[in-house]
């Protein structure tokens, strides 16, 4: 009965021992000694070689001649400045002031005749005084029959061509004639003073408009405007550019 069960015994030791050798080393058999999902450390004896194609020289004989191929020298950085400061460089302008042109219809033809020469025009419309001619006169009296008095002693000593101003801004006058020019007026006053009248001299002016073309062009030798307007009497001068 002892034998038996010792032979029972070994027979189940030896069946143990020999699935151990079987199952639990990790050489005997397939399976991974990593985690699933780690990548497997390899030697690099183990590695695959790497393929050397035919483009490979090629490639290598490009980059040597792209290495040695001549490269232009840079430009130096003052010309480029220059070059720009040239390109970026404003265009020289002048700034007229044409006038006056007497009417406006003088100013419409000068802006269509000069419209394709200039960057820039627009017109304006001044107040000037301007000489009316000089007028010779006895200063007014107190009241209208003084001066009718006073005619009546200018026809005694044969002095003609006057009346007496009865409205007005100079009321109770005696007008003794107006001149354009300021000799005659000069001596038609001495006259009436010599025969003993206290004749008087002054400018008679109004206020008329004056019309204006200011104008902005290139300051070049093409522009010329005087051989385009045709109105007489205007000028230039010199203006602030707009």
């Amino acid at each position: 009965m002892f034998l038996r069960l010792l032979f029972v015994l070994l027979s189940a030791l030896n069946i143990a021992v020999g699935a151990w050798l079987l199952l639990g080393q990790p050489y005997a058999h397939n399976g991974s000694a990593a985690d699933p999902g780690v990548r497997e450390l390899r030697l690099l004896s183990e590695m695959p070689q790497p393929v050397v194609t035919a483009a490979a020289p090629s490639a290598a004989s490009s980059v040597a001649e792209s290495q040695t191929a001549p490269v232009p020298p840079p430009v130096p950085v003052a010309q480029v400045n220059a070059a720009a400061s040239r390109s970026s460089a404003p265009v020289p302008q002048i700034c007229l002031a044409l006038g006056p042109f007497a009417t406006p219809q003088d100013l419409r033809n000068a802006r269509q005749t000069l419209d394709a020469q200039v960057m820039r025009m627009r017109s304006r419309q001044e107040q000037t005084t301007q000489s009316n001619g000089w007028w010779v006169y006895l200063p007014a009296t107190s009241n209208h029959a003084q001066a009718l008095e006073l005619a009546r002693q200018l026809g005694a000593h044969n002095i003609k061509d006057y009346f007496v101003v009865s409205g007005g801004d100079q009321p109770n006058t005696v007008s003794l004639g107006l001149f354009k020019d300021p000799t005659n007026a000069r001596k038609r006053r001495d006259e009436v003073v010599a025969a003993g009248f206290p004749a008087r001299m002054s400018e008679r002016s109004e206020n008329v408009p004056e019309y204006w073309l200011d104008l902005v062009a290139s300051n070049s030798p093409r522009f010329e405007w005087r051989s385009r307007v045709r109105a007489s009497g205007v000028n230039s001068h010199s203006t602030s550019c707009f």
